[in-house]
């Protein structure tokens, strides 16, 4: 009866821990492939699935689709980026449906299996940056992490919630 219990808990536990993509995409993602080979020469790498992330930049609809602007993080263990300073750039991100801008928006985390389709040149402030160009092939946009402050990491025995409101002294 224990081992029941035990099994059925590690079950619940493993299905809340997914991975970003699923198995049939994660089959076809070239694992080899590094964010930082890809922005060093896109052509040699043109029709390869990869797996990418990290903090959407932009996001502009047009007729042909909707072109996300990210700037790219490490990803950890279960495909989510990484929250760290470190990037190796910025890469563009072809989705051939409408994406909602207001959904899809500035400083939200993704994920995506894409394949390379070349380099883009566009403005990025005042220079002309070259940007590794791919194409969704699947998509996971993760959910807004809560402040620190709307999930306390301990009970403070000396905070009062009814300070100040309080007036009994």
């Amino acid at each position: 009866m224990k081992r029941i219990v035990a099994l059925s808990a590690v079950a619940l536990l493993l299905q809340g821990c997914t991975y970003a993509i699923s198995p049939e995409m994660s089959a076809r993602v070239d694992k080899t492939i590094s964010f930082e080979m890809i922005q060093a020469d896109p052509d040699t790498f043109k029709g390869k699935v990869v797996l990418l992330g990290g903090t959407i930049a932009q996001t502009v609809n047009s007729r042909q689709g909707t072109v996300i602007e990210v700037v790219q993080k490490p990803l950890d263990y279960w495909g989510k980026p990484k929250r760290t300073d470190r990037t190796g750039g910025r890469f563009l991100l072809l989705s051939p449906g409408y994406l909602d801008v207001m959904i899809f928006a500035p400083g939200r985390e993704i994920t995506v299996a894409a394949e390379v389709a070349g380099t883009r040149s566009k403005a990025l402030d005042e220079m002309e940056y070259s940007y590794p160009v791919v194409i969704d092939r699947e998509l996971k946009l993760w959910e807004r992490e809560r402040q620190s402050w709307d999930k306390p990491q301990w009970i403070d025995p000396l905070n009062d919630p009814f300070y100040p409101a309080r007036q009994d002294w």
